[in-house]
């Protein structure tokens, strides 16, 4: 049996928690770390990101097995699970650290997420699309407590009203794709 091949890609669609819940559920997702990326301080907390300064974005980093779930796909889901068409807003999150953002890992990435945002995202959407494509930068991985968050924390309020609904959605639009 040949193993498929496995590839990263790194996402921000607002409080990386909501990203991570959905992914979780999602299969061919083997790994998810959350995360910062796209700004200007090395090793940034959590704290410095909640400023809006660093130039941060709360991200995802997933790993996932190209035989199972393609880039495609998974921009599919990023892009029913948020609203890619508030910049720098997600809801009651505002700030450049919530922003819509795919950071490409290669070319053959960056060419599939134009055609999502152009397609896909468009089809979802009756407003423009505002979400920053850009190569990633360093990632950061955020503090322990931010990782599988909100499964450790189901009866967080933020869980309870923000998070579980971009589940249920995932859930009814991509059945077929539920661990």
């Amino acid at each position: 049996m040949v193993d498929s091949p496995m590839a990263l890609t790194t996402l921000g669609g607002g409080c990386f928690w909501c990203i991570e819940a959905v992914f979780l559920k999602t299969k061919g997702i083997e790994k998810i770390i959350s995360g910062y990326a796209g700004g200007s301080t090395d090793n940034p907390t959590y704290k410095e990101i909640c400023t809006g300064t660093s130039g941060h974005a709360e991200v995802v980093q997933l790993e996932f097995d190209e035989g199972i779930i393609d880039f495609k796909t998974i921009l599919e889901v990023f892009f029913t699970v948020h609203n890619p068409t508030t910049l720098n807003r997600q809801g009651n999150d505002i700030g450049t650290q919530y922003r819509s953002v795919i950071f490409y890992h290669d070319d053959e990435q960056k060419k599939i997420a134009e055609e999502v945002m152009k397609e896909v995202a468009t089809q979802i959407w009756d407003k423009p699309i505002v979400t920053e494509l850009s190569p990633l930068p360093k990632f950061y991985a955020a503090e322990d407590y931010h990782q599988n968050y909100y499964e450790l924390n189901p009866s967080n309020p933020y869980c309870s009203f923000v998070i579980t609904p971009k589940i249920q959605k995932f859930r009814q639009k991509f059945s077929n794709l539920r661990k």
